[in-house]
């Protein structure tokens, strides 16, 4: 069974979300600080909560406060009907739809859909189906076991009340008091329609589980305190995790308390860490040298308050390179609540509960790199369970999968005079045309890492410093394959980072991910010397991966220009900018003990400056790249010679 869609109107902040369509496997509600995400997984969650004692819905507290008493008293004066806070559509799947037909056929129920709403009040709802009472009649009568005379009277029945008075007349055989006690039922609820529900589907429905950071677990507990909750129906929001962390770990709470064989204890803890260690450092790539402990041992007087008596037992995390073993409760917020989900959720799978993940904010205090690791746990290990949660952050986003993107918001936050109720409060879109930009700014986050990592990032990745690099250079390389000479592989992705400066910054970051191979070539002048050498002096890069223009060129400062003849590049900047310059430039006309071309360039347009506009490396590189056909012929062999040593060498660099 799957949950389709649901809406929220007149709850907290929300007037009326609109129509929120589900995903069929994960659901993500993006938003703002304030814009109602969380109380939009709330609502939902209360319809049919894994603790049944949430399943309420509370006008005090609930209701929109500015007009709570308008809305009671509303009610009470039958000026309108109860509000529907909650309502949503199911699907059903073939399963379903079995055990239906296999008490009243396959004709009762066809639809594949309903729909239940929830009202104020404890666990107040009512469903909406279509069911074709005569066809389940007709099933019930179709019994081989019936004789014929009482099945042709319960066929012609048009309705429960004459076919039970059929039932009642009939001689009570086995088949006859067993079908007494189904319609029996049915009678009680009315209707073969409610009895379809009641006692067929909804049981059949899964619940919502929702997590968030109250449900974090302690890491510590008296044992015997714990069961007494458990046992009075009372456990606190952080016992769940903990009884399901020991669920994991394959022990018996109760029989640790009344244990008398000290072996058997330790071999069951030891037992327990090491099951646990598996199960979380395959998605915990913060930090591979952890593992789990358990210890168990009977109160002391200076124990924490209320853990002075009885049994208590501790959560701990060994730390195997610094050789320290820390309370779970002791580290970081994040592995703390990625730790206190799996423990809960893992017990709730190993039960084999039917349930629909709600997730609050999760992995909120996660690094970016842990949150990736979550995304990864949910696509692999939730697969199987319907799962919807809230996020600010672009990295709890899968920029792959923007259909399953929904936008919160709440336009009366930033609003001056209020607004009419129809724009009021909280709203889900769907539709990101019609999201603000606060709204849409953690999915372009999520959008621009995406094409920072996948349009100018690969296994190889050959750092430049701009644009016009990268066009000169998938050019040249271009034509020199055409003359059978050595070009640029294309296995190198070219990647423009904008400047020398934010060389180190780019060289860091991608030598840092697994897996990728980083290259660079740089323009070098004397100011960028230090610079350069720190890439392989600080061990960002080995000395082989760093490679100027100037390795090429022979010189000691050089630009990628000054891979060409200065006469030709001089040809694409007259070329490029002939109607701005005030006269054709020409070599003679530059300083010749200036070894980089285009700072020759600079100074001169510096006493000559430019009819309109400004000079830059991009247009005379789009240039050259346009006209390439009709440029390429005045290449010098020097020019392809200095570009065919810096592809050989770069080429021998690839893995």
């Amino acid at each position: 069974m799957k949950l389709r869609q649901y809406r929220v109107r007149e709850f907290r902040s929300i007037w009326d979300t609109g129509p929120i369509e589900v995903d069929d496997q994960t659901t993500c509600f993006v938003g703002k600080n304030e814009a109602g995400k969380t109380t939009v997984l709330t609502a939902l969650y209360r319809t049919n909560p894994i603790r049944t004692g949430d399943a309420v819905f509370e006008e005090t507290y609930d209701y929109p406060k500015r007009e709570v008493e308008d809305y009671r008293f509303a009610v009470e004066n039958e000026d309108r009907q109860e509000a529907v806070v909650v309502e949503c559509i199911f699907e059903l799947d073939e399963s379903d739809k079995a055990a239906v037909a296999k008490v009243f056929g396959p004709e009762a129920f066809t639809d594949g859909k309903f729909t239940r709403k929830s009202f104020y009040g404890k666990a107040k709802s009512m469903a909406y189906l279509n069911c074709n009472e005569a066809a389940a009649r007709k099933h019930l009568a179709d019994n081989s076991a019936l004789p014929d005379d009482l099945k042709a009277k319960l066929t012609g029945a048009t309705d429960w009340t004459e076919f039970t008075g059929a039932l009642d007349e009939a001689e009570a055989t086995e088949a006859v008091s067993a079908l007494k006690a189904l319609v029996k039922k049915v009678n009680e609820r009315g209707s073969a329609r409610s009895y379809i529900f009641h006692n067929i589907i909804w049981p059949r429905a899964p619940k919502f589980l929702y997590f968030d950071e109250y449900y974090q677990m302690e890491g510590q507990a008296n044992l015997n305190a714990l069961i007494a909750r458990e046992d009075s129906d009372q456990l606190l929001d952080s016992d769940y995790p903990l009884v399901g962390l020991i669920n994991l770990a394959r022990l018996d709470h109760r029989e640790l308390v009344a244990t008398n064989n000290t072996v058997e204890l330790k071999n069951k803890l030891q037992n327990a860490g090491n099951h646990l260690t598996k199960r979380i450092v395959k998605y915990w790539s913060q930090n591979r040298h952890i593992q789990m402990r358990f210890d168990v041992r009977d109160a002391k007087a200076g124990d924490p308050e209320g853990m002075q008596q009885g049994v208590n037992v501790w959560g701990e995390v060994h730390d195997s390179v610094h050789l320290a073993t820390t309370p779970l409760s002791n580290r970081s917020r994040g592995f703390v609540w990625f730790f206190s989900f799996l423990a809960w959720y893992e017990d709730v799978k190993r039960q084999g509960q039917n349930v629909i993940l709600l997730l609050d904010e999760p992995g909120l205090s996660l690094h970016g790199r842990a949150q990736a690791d979550l995304l990864r746990y949910f696509d692999a290990e939730l697969s199987e369970h319907q799962l919807l949660y809230t996020t600010h952050s672009p990295f709890m986003i899968d920029p792959t999968k923007f259909d399953r993107v929904r936008i919160v918001q709440d336009l009366s936050i930033d609003a001056a005079d209020a607004l009419p109720k129809e724009e009021d409060g909280t709203k889900v879109l769907a539709n990101v045309f019609d999201a603000t930009d606060d709204s849409l700014f953690p999915l372009q986050g999520a959008l621009g890492y995406e094409i920072q990592q996948t349009l100018f990032i690969g296994p190889n990745s050959l750092i430049v410093e701009g644009v016009a690099d990268m066009l000169y250079l998938r050019a040249v390389s271009c034509e020199l394959e055409r003359e059978g000479r050595t070009g640029l592989s294309e296995e190198w992705v070219i990647t423009p980072v904008g400047g020398s400066g934010k060389v180190p910054t780019f060289v860091a970051m991608l030598g840092s991910q697994k897996g990728i191979n980083v290259a660079t070539l740089l323009d070098i002048q004397n100011s960028d010397k230090q610079i350069i050498e720190d890439l392989y002096k600080k061990k960002l890069l080995t000395k082989r991966q760093v490679s100027t223009y100037a390795d090429f060129t022979g010189s000691a400062e050089a630009d990628v220009e000054d891979m060409f003849d200065r006469t030709f590049y001089l040809d694409l900047v007259n070329g490029e900018f002939a109607g701005q310059l005030p006269e054709k430039i020409t070599k003679t006309k530059l300083n010749a003990k200036e070894p980089r071309t285009l700072r020759a360039i600079e100074a001169w347009l510096a006493d000559n400056p430019m009819k309109s506009g400004s000079f830059g490396h991009y247009r005379p590189a789009r240039y050259f790249t346009e006209q390439i056909s009709k440029l390429w012929p005045k290449v010098s062999d020097e020019t392809k010679d200095h570009f065919e040593a810096a592809f050989k060498h770069l080429n021998a660099l690839l893995r």
